[in-house]
């Protein structure tokens, strides 16, 4: 073997040694296309360091070209770097499931064809250097070109559930939202409980693939009610998944800058969220959220019978406030009066509006409303064993859930309050404004302001400045929990606000 060979194969192996790091990011970030390459410029761009080796490799690759050698240096620092970002990873390991496989397959067969096209044309040691930093590229190019094929596959499962579906024929109710849809679900499968038989997807079992497997895996004969929840990253998502499942009711919960880096407005939000209602007969609507008032006259001059909900407007179909305890009034009748509960108001209304449209009876509603279920980690208020009391919100990240989780905390009453976040992520041009309007917030509740990791850290403490919270800024939420554990006594309370897979920085 020459030495020119030696290199090729100390690249390749480069290569594959820092693919399980990109690898675990597109895991993470379910399979994207893109992602891994959007993810390794946030991380090379971060610190000081990380840029410096960027640099550093960039100008060993353009060296590579005079002496071949160098092309080991960027070898090296692919393999090291970017710093921070681990291989095995600390919150999200890599799972070698068949997906993965197939495209970590993918990745290696176009890093082959590329170091062996490279060798033949005679540009060797630059040409394996630019292949070594291009991973995260080689990567997104394999979820490209596989998508359509995973897409081929998992299509069975779908024909599949769209046949169980036919077969047993239950009322079929979806929910989407930017937000409050998983909450929504939960309160719907409560309150229909004792008239109906129900199947609600799991968890947020809220993609086709999710879904396919709640059909297949849940629905059995005598079911009366499917509860389907929806999510989507751009238009065209929901539509699909309306196509085979085609409920008769439809819920749209709230709009709000969630995904908006992916979306890029608010009006294509409200766009791809309304695609929920191509097959409904009824459509429950949250009258009070953006452009939400104008879509629901849209679609009840089309003929479909819509349920206005609001937490505002009195006069809307079924009208919830939570000034002095929750009051539910639906067509003018009141259901329930003064009811002690930290349920937001609008996603009991949109619950209510489905158990109304299924004919549950008002005393029926009323009763199942006194014990609300709590969705995991979704302003959860928890007694820890040392008598610190946790508000667990973990699972949220919009700017209205993250208010409404920091009144549960002041309402709390505790002696010391304290504030653990990473911020919130994928809010577009509006994610700096909306991190520095929490830290701003937070500091005025909280006695501390525990910033997580650098993603947001310049915004929320930007914010802090504003009010009187003493903040602190730690790595990971492991340094957190020791900071809340050593410094929390029994009488103060935590809120535990968003958390991120360790994938970001």
């Amino acid at each position: 073997m020459t030495m020119t060979d030696g290199y090729l194969v100390a690249c390749f192996a480069a290569s594959l040694f820092s693919s399980t790091r990109w690898l675990r990011v597109a895991q993470r970030e379910h399979y994207l296309a893109w992602s891994a390459s959007r993810f390794a410029a946030r991380w090379w761009r971060l610190g000081i360091i990380n840029p410096l080796l960027f640099v550093m490799t960039a100008a060993v690759v353009v060296a590579s070209a005079w002496f071949p050698f160098a092309c080991l240096a960027a070898a090296l620092v692919v393999c090291v770097g970017p710093l921070g970002l681990g291989i095995k990873g600390r919150t999200s390991s890599l799972a070698w499931t068949r997906r993965l496989r197939t495209v970590a397959a993918a990745m290696v067969l176009f890093a082959v064809v590329l170091f062996l096209a490279l060798r033949q044309l005679g540009a060797r040691s630059v040409g394996y250097a630019v292949v070594v930093v291009l991973v995260p590229a080689l990567i997104d190019v394999a979820l490209v070109v596989l998508k359509p094929v995973e897409q081929r596959f998992a299509r069975k499962y779908v024909t599949q559930a769209a046949n169980t579906l036919e077969r047993i024929n239950p009322i079929r109710v979806a929910i989407t939202g930017s937000y409050g849809k998983t909450t929504i679900k939960g309160y719907v499968r409560h309150l229909l409980s004792e008239t109906r038989s129900v199947v609600a997807s799991p968890a947020s079992f809220n993609n086709s693939a999710g879904l396919s497997r709640s059909v297949n895996e849940h629905l059995t004969d005598g079911t009366e009610i499917f509860v389907a929840e929806m999510g989507t990253y751009g238009p065209g998502e929901i539509a699909e998944l309306v196509s085979w499942i085609q409920p008769s009711i439809s819920v749209l919960s709230a709009i709000g800058p969630v995904h908006l880096e992916r979306f890029g407005d608010l009006d294509t939000v409200v766009a791809s969220k309304s695609e929920i209602f191509s097959t409904s007969r009824t459509a429950v609507i949250n009258v009070d959220a953006y452009g939400l008032a104008a879509e629901a006259d849209r679609l009840q001059a089309s003929g479909i019978d819509v349920l206005r909900c609001s937490a505002k407007d009195s006069t809307a179909d079924i009208f919830v406030t939570s000034d002095e305890g929750l009051s539910v009034t639906v067509s003018n009748r009141m259901i329930v009066a003064g009811l002690e509960s930290d349920a937001a108001a609008t996603n009991v209304a949109c619950a209510v509006a489905v158990a109304t449209a299924l004919d549950v009876p008002d005393e029926t509603i009323a009763h199942l409303l006194t014990n609300l279920p709590t969705a995991d980690h979704r302003r959860q208020v928890l007694l820890g064993q040392s008598g610190v009391t946790i508000v667990d919100d973990t699972y949220n990240s919009n700017p209205a859930g993250a208010a409404a989780a920091l009144e549960t905390l002041a309402r709390t009453g505790a002696n010391r309050k304290a504030v653990v976040t990473p911020g919130m992520i994928e809010l577009g041009n509006r994610q700096t404004s909306e991190n520095r309007r929490f830290g701003v917030d937070a500091s005025l509740i909280a006695d501390d302001l525990i910033i997580v990791g650098r993603t947001n850290k310049a915004a929320l403490a930007n914010g802090a400045r504003d009010g009187t919270a003493r903040v602190h800024v730690l790595p990971n939420r492991d340094e957190a929990i020791k900071w809340v554990r050593e410094n929390l006594r029994a009488g103060d309370a935590v809120l535990y606000e968003n958390d991120l897979p360790d994938h970001y920085p």
